[in-house]
């Protein structure tokens, strides 16, 4: 029978997001968003949530590296779930011209 790894710091539901324990909002996908789209390290993650300790950013990053499909499709979701609502809410013609202005 294989085992299944455990992770310290990381909460996983059958059908919920991976989170870090005790920060039940945090979720890895988060973390992982400022690594892959910000570039950040590691430390500058721990140092942007003051929260979290350095072994609980590591752990989500672990998790990640070793469950990068599940992480890679919770984003994806999340990226067409905000273009759907995009397109659903366009901005208003007001805010249009009002950005227009500020760029000039």
């Amino acid at each position: 029978m294989p085992l299944e790894a455990t992770y310290p710091h990381i909460v996983k539901e059958k059908v919920q997001p991976a989170r870090l324990d005790g920060h039940s909002r945090t979720r890895v996908a988060m973390i992982v968003t400022d690594y892959i789209w910000r570039g950040w390290s590691a430390e500058e993650i721990a140092l942007n949530y003051p929260y979290l300790t350095h072994a609980q950013v590591h752990a989500a990053m672990t998790y990640y590296f070793d469950h990068r499909e599940e992480i890679d499709q919770e984003l994806a979701a999340e990226y067409r779930e905000a273009e759907a609502w995009k397109q659903a809410h366009p901005t208003s013609p007001l805010l249009l011209r009002l950005k227009e202005q500020h760029r000039r």
